[in-house]
């Protein structure tokens, strides 16, 4: 029978209690230098953003609850949206009677003062600037084309940022109203 080579003892109190927690050190160095290093190589390549990471479009969901929301309580605030490029905070108002129709997006800023968020009046469609000036819903800033409301199957209503993330994207529907 061949005996084990017999490990070393740590014999004073002293190297009892640092050679663990060096050890513990070591680990953690070894695991964020592990992380870093898949970090790096997942952001050298050239892919595209997930939807999981980076969704081109949020369902808000039924086209008539949300109508009904917006005329009870004014327009929907939805505030520092995360995004691929950063915080937006958008507006969505409706108009008319048909839910599928008369959906408009607004950027949650006067126009040419994007560095000015705005805060909603609770239960209207008034705005208060950052210099305390109130705004209609329809004084905020119109966003980009690539921005818009859209209504899928007269029912499911969904915010198209495509203009966030990757670029168009040649199946997407067309929006249903003149935002």
């Amino acid at each position: 029978m061949v005996n084990a080579p017999k490990l070393p003892e740590l014999r004073t109190p002293l190297a009892r209690a640092i050679v663990p927690v060096l050890g513990g050190i070591l680990f953690f160095v070894v695991l964020g230098l592990v992380t870093f290093g898949i970090a790096a190589f997942l952001s050298s390549s050239d892919t595209e953003p997930t939807e999981n990471l980076a969704p081109a479009r949020l369902e808000l969901g039924s086209a008539a609850g949300r109508a009904n929301d917006v005329a009870e309580d004014g327009p929907l605030l939805f505030a520092e949206l995360s995004t691929i490029t950063g915080e937006r905070s958008l507006v969505v108002d409706h108009e008319g009677d048909d839910p599928a129709e008369g959906w408009r997006l607004y950027y949650a800023f006067p126009p040419d003062r994007p560095d000015c968020p705005v805060e909603q009046v609770r239960g209207t469609a008034t705005f208060t600037d950052c210099d305390g000036n109130e705004l209609n819903v329809t004084q905020l800033s119109p966003p980009t084309e690539d921005v818009r409301p859209v209504v899928e199957g007269s029912t499911t209503l969904y915010l198209d940022l495509r203009a966030f993330s990757s670029g168009p994207d040649p199946s997407a529907t067309t929006p249903t109203t003149d935002a």
